[in-house]
């Protein structure tokens, strides 16, 4: 036995490496594309996420991947297995978008308003917001971190209560109104080089064509529409205002900071966001574990999911905005052949890249009108994925679950126009401005209840789904989910403000729907399903 275990050799690094290599760095990178792309189109200053967010993200990066390559090499000598592959780990796509749609932009504008209201000057309001958005960030991802943390421990107790209907719903919805609708905006700014991208991108990935060559589409259509964008630029076909990109290297080390601390006051509005999208990466991290497992590498689930949660909270901990997540395509890398290499290799180059300012030099040259196609693909796929991943019955709760995310886009859309002063506008646009903001406010967590609900209402469990709608109640009492400020705060049931009437009625509203199927399931109503019947429609 001593012999045996002296011989075992781990083959950590095979040709199969570089491809996982330049697949899983490219995801990553395109993920900082993505995060940069979308502050400055809220007018964030490049300078800022290039400076103070991405070093600390890409930090958070370097630790995950790195850890992954040690829990791979640990599982081969455990198991005498040569062929463990490390499991993925980088930027979560839904929530690096979401947060920076729903927390960091909005932040930065809020906060922009204020300053210039109070008669700071726009250059120095700007700065202060800059950092005041920065730190805002870092909280919300000490908040996503510690919710991580906890329930890496119970992150498969909210997999069986949560129906798939209530999670992939919320995400579906992100993907329909945040994902795949806000970046048409960006494409139709620049329509040649956007467009352009967009064709390719349906081409290959939607309507899955191969380039000739095997050339891989996404990585193809970034290129090409990025090289056009330059072309076209100076002669006026690009986009208006075209300027060649900085080339400044930032040489920013993420010391860690206690920043976090400072934005933990103005946090609060960003709670009900921040939560769910911790949640999320803990299931999905729980799904891409067990896939990894039928695949043949049978990792702990506790320590992926502490990983990631650790990683989230260090890169909070040292400026970063985004969190970290294993990836699902743990079995595509293995069939590349790949071990543990490329996970070591992408964690460096990534988290070095931060630090030593390349990545964003790379994530500078690459135009918005260029990259947003990908976004739209990917609110395609998860869109996609909420509707064929449940059962067929369930499709109304992935729908229903769709309509807080729509009613946020809303928001999003409204806030700028708005600004601070909503009294000044006319008393039907302050009520739709208010109604925006109840349904919008914590529209995940609305998004996984609803969703859920309804999805225990149709599989006849009346009883569970009333819980559902009492929890509704309950984070309605405390603005978690239809805060009744338009900023989203969160507030004691006694100390609402003037929207505590409104309140009232919501709380009541839910609490009477809860009491409803609470009642027909306890005196056996739910057994009772009427027959469907075919209607017949009158000539």
């Amino acid at each position: 036995m001593t012999q045996a275990s002296e011989a075992f050799v781990y083959q950590w690094a095979k040709k199969g490496d570089l491809n996982a290599f330049f697949a899983l760095m490219l995801d990553n990178l395109l993920n900082l594309v993505i995060l940069t792309a979308l502050l400055t189109g809220f007018g964030y200053p490049i300078e800022k996420v290039f400076s103070l967010m991405i070093p600390g993200t890409a930090l958070g990066v370097m630790v995950g991947d790195l850890v992954y390559t040690w829990l791979a090499y640990r599982l081969a000598h455990k198991t005498k297995n040569p062929n463990v592959t490390a499991m993925p780990l980088g930027l979560d796509t839904p929530s690096t978008i979401g947060i920076a749609l729903t927390v960091l932009g909005p932040c930065f504008l809020i906060a922009k308003g204020d300053l210039l209201a109070s008669g700071v000057a726009e250059a120095q309001a700007i700065e202060q917001a800059a950092y005041t958005t920065w730190y805002v960030g870092m909280a919300v991802m000490m908040v996503m971190g510690v919710v991580k943390t906890v329930f890496a421990f119970f992150g498969d107790w909210v997999r069986r209560v949560v129906p798939n209907a209530g999670l992939l719903g919320s995400l579906g919805g992100i993907g329909l109104a945040l994902l795949a609708y806000l970046p048409l905006m960006d494409i139709f700014e620049a329509p040649i080089v956007g467009l352009s991208a967009l064709g390719l991108v349906l081409y290959t990935l939607v309507a899955r064509f191969r380039l000739p060559g095997g050339i891989p589409g996404a990585a193809f259509a970034v290129f090409f529409a990025t090289a056009l964008y330059y072309v076209l630029g100076p002669l006026g076909l690009a986009t208006p205002g075209f300027s060649w990109p900085p080339t400044d290297f930032y040489l920013e080390f993420p010391f860690p900071t206690l920043g976090f601390v400072k934005g933990m006051a103005d946090v609060g509005p960003y709670i009900a966001i921040a939560i769910p999208f911790g949640l999320l990466t803990i299931v999905g991290g729980i799904n891409v574990t067990e896939s990894a497992r039928v695949a043949g590498d049978a990792f702990e689930t506790r320590d992926i999911l502490l990983t990631e949660a650790v990683a989230t909270l260090i890169a909070g901990l040292c400026g970063g905005v985004s969190q970290s997540t294993p990836y699902i395509g743990h079995p595509a890398y293995k069939a590349m052949g790949a071990r543990s290499a490329y996970t070591l290799a992408t964690g460096l180059f990534v988290g070095l890249g931060g630090v030593f300012g390349y990545v964003q030099f790379v994530v500078g040259l690459i135009p918005k009108a260029a990259v947003t196609p990908i976004l739209l693909f990917i609110g395609l796929e998860i869109v996609h994925q909420a509707y064929h991943e449940v059962p067929k019955k369930h499709s109304p709760a992935v729908t229903l679950a769709f309509l807080p995310i729509l009613a946020q886009l809303g928001l999003i859309l409204v806030k700028p126009i708005l600004g601070g002063d909503v009294a000044s506008f006319p008393e039907h646009v302050q009520h739709s401005a208010h109604m925006l903001a109840v349904l919008g406010n914590g529209f995940i967590l609305t998004a996984m209840l609803w969703g859920g609900g309804l999805a225990l209402l149709i599989d006849r469990e009346l009883v569970k789904s009333a819980v559902f709608f009492y929890v509704c109640a309950a984070f309605t009492s405390i603005g978690l989910i239809h805060s009744v400020h338009l900023s989203g705060s969160m507030y004691l049931p006694w100390a609402a403000g003037e929207g505590a009437h409104h309140m009232g009625l919501i709380v009541a509203g839910y609490a009477v729907l809860g009491t409803f199927f609470l009642v027909m399931g306890l005196t056996g109503q739910g057994d009772q399903v009427e027959e469907e019947e075919d209607v017949a429609t009158a000539a």
